[in-house]
């Protein structure tokens, strides 16, 4: 009898080991559309819509954070013809990194040499005007009056960005300086705010370069098995900066490891590496905080990982201080 117990508590035991792996192995990971799609998703629910007549003029909204947007109706352009009739503004703002991340729009702007460095920003916007769904043009400036409390008061190093958003729907910005290198284009702080004016609809940011004297490095990083760039992304929240910067690995090897090739990170940052995914319309999400050597390669395991909502993942990203 007590063999017979002994082979049947072996059996069981087998049978959970078993269904454990088996478990394990039907784990499917996120394809590169539903992870766009979630992506998708966060920036439709940030978006705020505003309408007006074109020939009533210049016409200021206030955004949800205070931030106030003034377009001119009379310098509107449909196919190079002036626009009379209601117009439909599009318009995002993010001022944290949370949100950032949730929507793939990352604070890296590109550099002399081409290559990408850390942007700490004063806020980033996109606004785009449409009638009967075609895009519009404008012959004058857009203005923005934006609240630097939002973004911990007034740097007067902030200058202006354009966001440049390539055919994988990555996001950078670059130099929109208009004044040569030492002007800072249409940035101009006043008060507890930065005046901001610029010429074109879509991705814009006041920005300045993060600044670090230590040596720099490139890292790595590897996803768990299952995930790479086009269902995945990792990207670097440096410690002691706020909510108000992120940082990508926004190339991937013939190894399959996420990388920032451009050697821009400092030794010795503390700093966390933090991997998302898509997970049955919710996020898959590891955040690991680690203090940089030169050459580092970060690994993520799905032991590593926790699903959340949109929300909850905000909140995460957000608390790294």
């Amino acid at each position: 009898m007590r063999t017979n117990f002994k082979t049947i508590g072996l059996l069981f035991l087998a049978a959970i080991s078993f269904v454990s792996c088996e478990n394990d192995n039907e784990h499917i990971p996120a394809t590169a559309a539903a992870f766009a799609d979630v992506r998708q998703a966060a920036l439709d629910k940030i978006t705020q819509k505003f309408t007006f007549n074109a020939e009533d003029g210049a016409q200021t909204f206030t955004s949800e954070n205070g931030v106030k947007i003034t377009i001119n109706g009379s310098c509107l352009t449909k196919d190079g013809n002036p626009v009379t009739g209601e117009v439909k503004i599009e318009y995002v703002e993010l001022f944290d990194k949370g949100n950032m991340l949730v929507t793939n729009k990352p604070t890296m702007g590109i550099m002399a040499d081409g290559n990408r460095n850390l942007l700490i920003s004063g806020g980033e916007f996109f606004i785009k005007a449409t009638q009967d769904g075609k895009e519009l043009a404008t012959a004058c400036n857009i203005t923005l009056m934006i609240p630097a409390d939002l973004t911990g008061g007034v740097d007067n190093a902030m200058t202006l960005w354009n966001g440049i958003i390539d055919d994988e729907g990555n996001l950078a910005w670059k130099d929109a300086r208009n004044d040569g290198a030492n002007g800072k284009g249409g940035v101009q702080a006043e008060g507890n705010n930065y005046y901001v004016s610029f010429g074109n609809f879509g991705w814009t940011n006041v920005d300045k370069f993060y600044s670090d004297p230590r040596p720099k490095t490139t890292i790595l990083a590897d996803a768990p098995e299952g995930y790479d760039n086009t269902n995945s992304a990792i990207y670097l929240s440096y410690d002691g900066e706020g909510t108000n910067a992120l940082a990508k690995l926004d190339t991937y090897t013939a190894q399959g490891l996420f990388s920032e090739h451009y050697g821009q990170i400092p030794i010795g940052l503390a700093c966390h590496v933090i991997f998302v995914t898509e997970e049955n319309g919710n996020w898959r999400y590891a955040i690991k905080g680690v203090t940089v050597q030169a050459n580092d390669v970060y690994t993520f395991t799905m032991a590593e990982t926790t699903v959340g909502t949109e929300a909850q993942l905000i909140a995460a990203i957000n608390a790294i201080q």
